[in-house]
């Protein structure tokens, strides 16, 4: 099963990057209505393309094995950060800290 997920996440993966790299961008309309020759910019809506719908499916195809892979492999297995970390003793200070000196050097104490 995970081999199956895996190979329809990686799918889905350069699909995505793929279908987003050939849209049309969505500024060339904003960057037009300042030159005043578009006027749809704040106006009426555009259609749904089929590249948009086929974006949004493969989105949710990718959230949805995201989630599966997580929750298969994690699944009976609780890790931590810290599980690869080897632990060492750090040693205990014995020894007392200096007095502070009650005058610094030069100076007289009244």
């Amino acid at each position: 099963m995970k081999p199956v997920l895996l190979m329809i996440h990686i799918f889905v993966s350069i699909a995505l990057i793929f279908i987003v790299l050939i849209q049309k961008g969505k500024g060339a309309d904003m960057g037009a209505a300042f030159g005043g020759s578009s006027q749809a910019v704040f106006g009426t809506s555009t259609a749904t393309t089929l590249l948009h719908k086929v974006t949004t499916i493969m989105a949710i195809v990718f959230m949805m094995t995201s989630l599966g892979l997580t929750l298969y492999i994690g699944r009976g297995h609780v890790s931590s950060v810290m599980e690869g970390v080897k632990q060492t003793q750090v040693p205990a200070a014995t020894e007392k800290a200096p007095a502070k000196p009650t005058s610094t050097p030069g100076q007289s104490s009244k």
